[in-house]
C-alpha cells in the first residue's frame, strides 16, 4: 500500500472524546467553564461556619457570673485609686483656700478679756475685715480695730509647749494657714477714739471725753464706767491711732502707754483689720456699728502733734493677746485650752 495510506489514517481526527482533566484546566472553552465552576464550588465551600461568626449579624459571648464579679471588683479597685489620689489633692486646695482667706480677706478673733465689754464679751467670735486695707482704707475714729502689741501692751509670760516634733510640726502647719490658734501673735483689740491731727482730752467739767474741743457721748462704755479714771491730754501724731477699750476700767489702752514711744498711740502700719460682725455666739450674732457720736466729729486740723501734754495714770493692767488665726467659728474649732478668761 505504500506510505500514502498511512498518512490519511494519521491525519484523520480522533473519534474517542476528550476526557475533562481533573484539575479543570483542560483547554478550549470547556476547559476554561471547568476552571471557573471549580472555582466557585471551591469558594462556596471556603465560607464555612468561621466565615459566618464574622458576619454582622454574629452574636456575642454570653457573660458568666464570675466574669461580671471579676469586673466588678476591677471598677471598684479603680474608684479606690482614684480617691486616693483625689483626697491629699482636696485638702491641698482646701489649706490654700484658708491661707488665703486668712491673709487677704477675713479672720475670726477670739475675745480672751472683758476690755471691751459690753460690746464685745469674753468668749465672742468676731470677723475682721482684712481686705480693705489693701485698698488704702483707713480706720476712722468709733472703729473696733485689732492691732499688733506696739510694745509693752501685752503679758509677757508664755508657755512652753509640751507637744512632740511630729505635734509640733503639724500644729505650726495648721496655725500658719490659720486653722489652729496661735500660742504667739501679739494682738489686741480697741476702739479708735482719736486719729492722726486729733487732740484727745478727758475729762471735762462734766466729766466727759472730748475731741478737738466736742465732747463725746460714749454710749457704748461698759455700764458704771466713767470715760476715764485717769486724767489725759493728748494731741495724736500723724499716721497714727488713740484707742481706748470700752470696759475703762480694765483696759490697758492708750492712756497707761503714753511714756512709751508715740506717747500711747498706735501705727497705722500695725493695725491687723478692723472688725465689723461678732459672728458667735449665734445669739449674740450682730454688726459692730460705729457710733454716731464720733463719726459726725469735724475732720481733724492737717496738723502733726508730736507729744502728749499731760500723763496721769496709776498702775497699768496687763492683758491677755486675742486668740487669733481661726478661720472657723464653731467653739470646738476655735477654743484655746488651758487659758481662763480674764
Amino acid at each position: 500500500m505504500g506510505t500514502r495510506g498511512r498518512g490519511r489514517l494519521a491525519d484523520r481526527p480522533s473519534r474517542e472524546p476528550a476526557r475533562p482533566r481533573a484539575g479543570g484546566t483542560g483547554s478550549g472553552s470547556t476547559g476554561e467553564g471547568g476552571t471557573g465552576a471549580s472555582g466557585a464550588d471551591r469558594g462556596t465551600e471556603g465560607a464555612g461556619p468561621g466565615a459566618e461568626g464574622t458576619g454582622p449579624a454574629a452574636v456575642p459571648p454570653v457573660r458568666g457570673r464570675a466574669d461580671r464579679r471579676r469586673s466588678a471588683r476591677r471598677a471598684a479597685r479603680r474608684r479606690k485609686r482614684s480617691l486616693v489620689r483625689e483626697v491629699p489633692l482636696i485638702i491641698l486646695v482646701a489649706l490654700l483656700v484658708a491661707l488665703v482667706m486668712k491673709t487677704f480677706l477675713i479672720q475670726v478673733f477670739v475675745i480672751p478679756s472683758g476690755s471691751m465689754e459690753q460690746t464685745i464679751r469674753i468668749g465672742d467670735r468676731v470677723l475682721v475685715d482684712k481686705l480693705t486695707p489693701w485698698f488704702g482704707s483707713e480706720p476712722q475714729r468709733g472703729d473696733v480695730v485689732v492691732f499688733k502689741d506696739p510694745g509693752g501692751w501685752l503679758e509677757s509670760d508664755r508657755k512652753r509647749s509640751d507637744d512632740g516634733p511630729v505635734l509640733g510640726g503639724a500644729k505650726h502647719v495648721l496655725t500658719f494657714v490659720g486653722l489652729l490658734p496661735s500660742d504667739n501673735e501679739q494682738d489686741l483689740i480697741k476702739r479708735v477714739i482719736g486719729v492722726g491731727g486729733d487732740t484727745v482730752e478727758c475729762c471735762d467739767a462734766q466729766g466727759r471725753l472730748s475731741v478737738n474741743g466736742h465732747p463725746v457721748d460714749e454710749t457704748y462704755l461698759a455700764p458704771g464706767n466713767p470715760p476715764s479714771r485717769q486724767p489725759f491730754k493728748v494731741k495724736v501724731p500723724k499716721g497714727r491711732l488713740w484707742v481706748m477699750g470700752d470696759h475703762r476700767d480694765v483696759s490697758a489702752d492708750s492712756r497707761f502707754h503714753m511714756g512709751n514711744p508715740g506717747q500711747g498711740t498706735i501705727p497705722l502700719s500695725g493695725v491687723v483689720g478692723r472688725a465689723f460682725v461678732i459672728a458667735w455666739p449665734l445669739d449674740r450674732f450682730h454688726q459692730l456699728d460705729v457710733p454716731g457720736s464720733l463719726s459726725s466729729l469735724a475732720p481733724a486740723p492737717q496738723a502733726g502733734g508730736t507729744a502728749a501734754e499731760s500723763v496721769g495714770v496709776g498702775p497699768v493692767p496687763m492683758e491677755p493677746p486675742l486668740v487669733m488665726g481661726v478661720l472657723g467659728i464653731l467653739p470646738l474649732v476655735v477654743r484655746r485650752p488651758g487659758r481662763p478668761p480674764e
